[in-house]
């Protein structure tokens, strides 16, 4: 590892990240199309887009149009960099490319911190959920389970990964699916009577809780679609990273918006928002007991439980990959770029760590330090979003010039619709700072930022002065 560390003040981040231990390539097509499906299908569909609807009511699905529509161009420009330059840094090496060390340093950790996090909520979550089908094992106990498989899982081989991703995707877009056909024979009163429009202006109308919900509604919805970043990190370990990613990127796009939107419209239109159920039990079993359909509750339960563990699975896998890509890259701790096998297994173990941590950290402070951390994490997705448009705007100029052979997939509407994103997520921190808890998700998120960028700094003085020295 020392050489590639000297290198990084060398030569290229893509340079650098290409000259460290090769991962193995054991990902097929079929394991980065689901990927990138079930990346951002997770629990936060199931159960949490119901906080969303009790806060902002029917227009729920405007935000999940804007939003979805935001998700769509950053998938797309992550698509077009990454079938361009396949990296297993993703937009972490590219924006070092082409903004500078800091923006490859704030944004690789910065994803990975978010990416542990996840790790720890979703195992503390699926172990709740265990507990209570098998008592005689706490919460804990299941969390440390559960964490101790996907670790080991991980270790072994990356096919492992790809092949738990692509069964817990399969299942998270058969149920969707099936949700979506149900839903829709419910409107139109195949179970009884239809519904018509009631739901939808009845109780208050189709804004009943006005601008404010919408802002708090709008931080939920953007949450639910953090992790479609992974399907560009595991294309670097595929068979054919470029044809691969820019397939995934096609097919996925306009499925992920149809995925949330025609729930959220079938929800809102069943059953109404300020049904206390559609928060505590989530929007996918109110509907489900509205439409009849036996051990509903029991049905979703284990669904969750699936998607919960697709993300730790998916968690685990990008944040190792994360951590080894900066590392060999120079910018942190040497030990965590050691690879076994093909598999970066300090990085994996580290990231395991970490997350059981916060597991500990959330058991022993609940309303502290775990609720800082995960509101850092659910902040950090707009950081890594802002910096990756940025990133496109001046890649794509540049592969214009050198490499336009290699523009696989191509952003719509550039540089217009980049600019538009770019604006979109810098309205999404303007709204967070209209309220109370929002201010402190951006002064602590602001906080880790100016801490990462500080050490880089330093780093690179480091650097110099090490350069400087062997030239003497």
């Amino acid at each position: 590892m020392t050489r590639n560390l000297t290198r990084s003040t060398q030569g290229s981040p893509q340079a650098v990240q290409d000259a460290a231990p090769a991962l193995s390539h054991g990902l097929k097509q079929r394991h980065l199309s689901m990927i990138a499906l079930g990346g951002v299908i997770g629990a936060g569909l199931f159960v949490g887009s119901g906080v969303g609807i009790a806060t902002a009511g029917p227009a729920i699905v405007l935000l999940f149009v804007g939003t979805g529509a935001l998700v769509m161009l950053i998938m797309r420009m992550l698509g077009e960099m990454s079938a361009a330059r396949p990296s297993t840094g993703s937009f972490s090496v590219h924006a070092e490319e082409e903004l500078g060390s800091w923006a490859g340093t704030t944004s690789g950790w910065m994803y990975w911190l978010m990416l542990c996090a996840g790790v720890a909520a979703e195992a503390t979550a699926a172990g709740t959920i265990m507990h209570t089908w098998v008592s005689f094992i706490p919460a804990y106990g299941w969390v440390a389970i559960f964490m101790a498989f996907f670790c080991a899982s991980n270790l072994t081989a990356v096919k492992n990964f790809g092949e738990f991703e692509f069964w817990f995707a399969a299942i998270k877009v058969t149920v969707i699916v099936a949700f979506l056909v149900l839903g829709v024979l419910g409107i139109l009163g195949v179970f009884g009577d239809a519904p018509g429009t009631r739901h939808l202006t009845g109780h208050g109308g189709f804004f009943p809780t006005g601008a404010a919900g919408l802002a708090a509604g709008l931080l939920t919805t953007i949450s639910g679609f953090a992790g479609l970043e992974t399907v560009t990190i595991a294309a670097a370990e595929s068979d054919r990273p470029s044809h691969n990613v820019a397939r995934a990127v096609r097919t996925a796009v306009w499925r992920i918006a149809v995925f949330y939107i025609g729930s959220m419209a079938v929800v809102v239109t069943l059953v109404p928002w300020n049904d206390p159920k559609v928060a505590t039990d989530g929007p996918y079993v109110t509907v489900l007991d509205r439409l009849g359909i036996p051990a509903a509750g029991t049905i979703m339960q284990i669904v969750v439980l699936v998607a919960l563990l697709s993300a730790m699975n998916a968690n685990i896998y990008g944040s190792s990959r994360m951590a080894y890509s900066l590392v060999s890259r120079g910018q942190g701790p040497r030990f965590l770029g050691k690879v076994t096998r093909g598999i970066p297994a300090a990085a994996v173990l580290a990231s395991c760590v970490f997350g059981f941590a916060a597991v500990i950290a959330g058991i022993i402070w609940p309303t502290t330090v775990f609720a800082w951390l995960l509101n850092i994490a659910g902040c950090s997705v707009l950081v890594v979003w802002s910096i990756v448009c940025l990133t496109q705007l001046k890649m794509r100029r540049r592969l214009e010039r050198e490499a336009p052979d290699q523009l696989l997939v191509r952003m719509w509407g550039f540089p217009y619709l980049t600019w538009l994103a770019f604006a979109a997520i810098l309205g999404v921190f303007a709204v967070m700072a209209t309220s109370g808890d929002g201010r402190q998700q951006l002064a602590g998120t602001a906080v880790v930022v100016a801490a990462l960028i500080g050490a880089d700094r330093v780093r690179q003085r480091r650097a110099r002065r090490t350069a400087d020295a062997a030239q003497q």
